[in-house]
């Protein structure tokens, strides 16, 4: 390739081999550290600088969509420099050395009449002639773009050497141009991924795609219609399994807060050091096993929303911190005095009666009062009967689907039972029986042999005349039967077996008792208020 040179170039100079060696090394310590393209060209630029003197130097690529070359990164512009830098396809110099892949070496730019001087290159005080360097970058086998440095002119010889140097240069910005834009294709493809899966989060929490159509559920979506586009804190009461957590995403995600995190911490997993750095961090060294920097869930849940679980377990020393989060918005790490403020909103649940507990001073009632802005009740599965069947009909869908069966036929008799037995465990327990079904089942008929335990042996009482069989008979002939049920496990046959007991004892004292839970407590010698509570948990149908 010919130089354009000066007629007052007559000196010559040779490569510093060893010098290259360490620069390129140097270079090679960038492309390993870090994938932005812009940085990797400042901090090549910055390394070169020194090994060419350099004055200015620019990263040009081509935009094949526009068949315009763009600067992707400069050094040594201003930034309406950078914005004056666009060229056409083979317009000057450097868009005539992408169209044709051909390098320039410029002596001294005066004397280029293709020089466009968009960035006042020529622009140098004194007598300085300055030379133009301009080198094709080729991305499988096509020019893409060109790197262009401007420097002192020096001598002819080493002109030759820099040409040379900066080509191989090019050839490692060529590699970190390709991985840069693989790794912008698959982040533009996990975005787009990303996006699709919080539209279906958003779709699948939607208000109307809760099953719910008895009267409380009503009740309770009225409510959080309301309060989902508040920045309210939220408090979610109700018994294990009832859903608390589904709430909690279907405000977070029907809130101006959806496409933010939506954090979820068990409280009651966790204990006190371990608890503290789960939610607010901790710095290294903080405490035994705190071998780095961590940041904790409320940091991470900034500009979105926070879901604490089981909080009336926390302990009082977090229950102060937590009090400040909610006042003041900020926190320290564990072990350090740092600030940290955050935007978050608070959803937490429980399953106990926090002002129980406020009345024991095992929780703080200030605390009690700023979680409780908006308290939502969800109802236990036995309140809303009406809603078990299309919750069969949901879970049935979701378990065959996965387990590639086909269990779908559930005659009135087993229907009858699925909607009266009490459910203790609510709809969790619900969607683990019908899971179980769905797994144990070969064929389409739904048949009582496919429920766990507890539900065949309530099936079994609730087809057992209260007239012809004694207490005694039902005790032995429920406990001989627990007993012989070789899938059950160790621990649980003695509440099986009570329940089934009390269930046919307060049955059969109400009906001796005309239905009149009063005159039931009396005749039983326990408290009305017991009563009621084991009616309501055995489910057990009254008209008082």
């Amino acid at each position: 390739m010919p130089l354009d040179l000066p007629p007052e170039a007559k000196t010559t100079g040779n490569a510093d081999t060893a010098q290259n060696l360490a620069t390129l090394n140097e270079v090679g310590l960038v492309l390993s550290s870090t994938l932005e393209l812009r940085d990797i060209f400042a901090r090549i630029m910055r390394v070169i600088g020194e090994r060419l003197q350099m004055h200015r130097g620019t990263l040009v690529l081509l935009d094949e969509s526009t068949g315009r070359l763009r600067t992707e990164a400069a050094v040594g512009l201003s930034a309406e420099d950078v914005e004056r830098n666009r060229f056409a396809l083979g317009e000057g110099v450097t868009g005539a050395v992408v169209a044709t892949g051909r390098a320039r070496v410029i002596a001294d730019m005066r004397t280029e009449p293709d020089f466009l001087n968009k960035t006042h290159r020529m622009d140098v005080s004194g007598d300085d002639v300055v030379s133009f360097f301009c080198i094709p970058i080729r991305i499988e086998g096509r020019v893409a773009g060109a790197l262009s440095i401007d420097k002192i002119f020096t001598n002819e010889s080493q002109l030759d050497s820099d040409r040379r140097f900066l080509e191989i240069i090019t050839a490692f910005l060529s590699q970190a141009i390709q991985i840069n834009r693989m790794v912008m294709r698959q982040k533009e493809e996990l975005l787009e991924e990303n996006a699709q899966l919080r539209a279906q989060v958003r779709d699948r929490f939607r208000f109307e795609n809760i099953i719910g159509d008895s009267p409380a559920m009503h009740d309770v979506f009225s409510v959080v219609g309301q309060v989902a586009n508040s920045r309210a804190t939220v408090l979610l009461l109700g018994e294990t399994g009832t859903g608390k957590e589904m709430i909690a995403k279907a405000i977070h995600y029907n809130s101006p807060r959806k496409d933010k995190p939506f954090i979820r911490v068990n409280c009651g997993a966790l204990t006190g050091t371990l608890l503290e750095s789960e939610l607010f961090g901790h710095v290294k060294g903080s405490f035994t096993g705190a071998i780095k920097d961590k940041m904790g869930r409320f940091e991470a849940a900034d500009g979105g929303t926070i879901f604490l679980d089981e909080i009336g377990t926390m302990e009082p020393v977090l229950q102060v911190k937590l009090l400040r989060v909610l006042q003041e918005r900020e926190f320290e790490r564990v072990g350090d005095t740092a600030v940290v403020k955050v935007d978050v909103r608070v959803i937490a649940a429980t399953n106990v009666d926090l002002q129980e507990e406020v009345a024991k001073n095992q929780f703080r009632e200030d605390l009690f009062y700023r979680l409780n802005v908006v308290s939502i009740y969800l109802p236990p599965l036995r309140n809303r009967r009406e809603d078990i069947p299309r919750l069969i009909d949901y879970f049935l869908d979701k378990y065959n689907a996965m387990n590639g069966r086909q269990l779908r036929k559930i005659n009135r008799e087993m229907l009858n039972v699925l909607m009266r037995y009490p459910w203790p465990g609510n709809v969790r327990e619900l969607e683990n029986a019908i899971e179980r079904a769905v797994v144990l089942s070969n064929a389409e008929e739904f048949v009582e042999e496919l429920l766990p335990l507890s539900v065949r042996m309530f099936a079994q009482q609730r087809r057992t005349s209260p007239t012809s069989e004694s207490i005694e008979s039902l005790t032995r002939r429920l406990s001989d039967q627990a007993i012989s049920e070789y899938e059950m496990r160790e621990g649980e046959i003695y509440q099986l077996v009570i329940d089934q007991i009390e269930y046919a004892l307060i049955d059969r004292a109400l009906d001796r008792c005309g239905n009149v839970k009063t005159k039931a407590a009396d005749f039983l010698g326990i408290n009305r208020n017991t009563l009621n509570k084991k009616v309501k948990d055995l489910g057990i149908e009254t008209t008082d």
